[in-house]
């Protein structure tokens, strides 16, 4: 999953240093859009609410995004933004093989869960927004998203492949595919729920995953 921004200029937080006061300003609006999108969704953002929001003047607002379509686009790569941050960057930080694809799990799991002060993940929100708005804009930047993170997922199984710790024959695409699917039961099953072992079955049916793609130790490098 690619993002525009260097990690320290994700999350939200404060604006760093060397930004001009119109980037400070237009980071903070973003910011509060995405808190909006996590009460009401994408559609329900507009900049008349989030002029209000943020005690802005509608003109002002429209200075720094020229649409509502303009500012959903950029609350959407925010959200990217700390997807990677919180998650993909984790991952790839962590050694090769199985540790990283634990690690990917996890942080996902986290993310779903909230981790983040934001009310569910923000990409689900968006892919029941407009999974069937095609040519929208915000879907487009969805589904490309969506893919990045697909082909990481893929390439962190590969190199479980290659550091002999998975099968050599095992089919990378479905492993992902089966990744993707537990932590999407898990998003339902823990904010739609409220399952309360949301968390321990999501971590069972990943560890039965692993277990059943790993290679025999009798065949593991050393």
């Amino acid at each position: 999953m690619s993002s525009r921004r260097a990690t320290s200029e994700s999350g939200g937080g404060t604006p760093g240093k060397g930004l001009s006061k119109g980037e400070q300003t237009r980071r903070t609006i973003v910011s509060r859009a995405v808190g909006i999108v996590s009460e009401v969704g994408y559609e329900g953002l507009s900049i008349g609410s989030l002029a209000e929001e943020t005690k802005l003047s509608k003109s002002g607002l429209f200075a720094h995004f020229k649409s509502k379509e303009a500012l959903q686009l950029a609350v959407m790569q925010e959200v990217i933004d700390r997807f990677v941050a919180r998650v993909v960057q984790p991952g790839l930080s962590s050694p090769r093989g199985e540790a990283r694809l634990r690690v990917l799990f996890e942080k996902k799991l986290l993310w779903i869960s909230g981790e983040q002060e934001l009310r569910g993940c923000l990409l689900s929100k968006a892919s029941l927004e407009y999974g069937n708005r095609p040519g929208h804009p915000v879907r487009q930047r969805l589904v490309q998203a969506l893919q990045d993170w697909r082909e990481l997922l893929v390439r962190a199984t590969k190199a479980a492949v290659d550091e002999g710790q998975l099968k050599p024959d095992l089919d990378t695409e479905q492993f992902a595919y089966e990744f993707d699917g537990i932590t999407m039961m898990y998003q339902q099953a823990h904010g739609l729920m409220r399952d309360r072992a949301a968390e321990e079955r999501a971590y069972k049916a990943f560890e039965s995953l692993l277990e059943r793609s790993q290679r025999p130790a009798r065949l593991r490098q050393h």
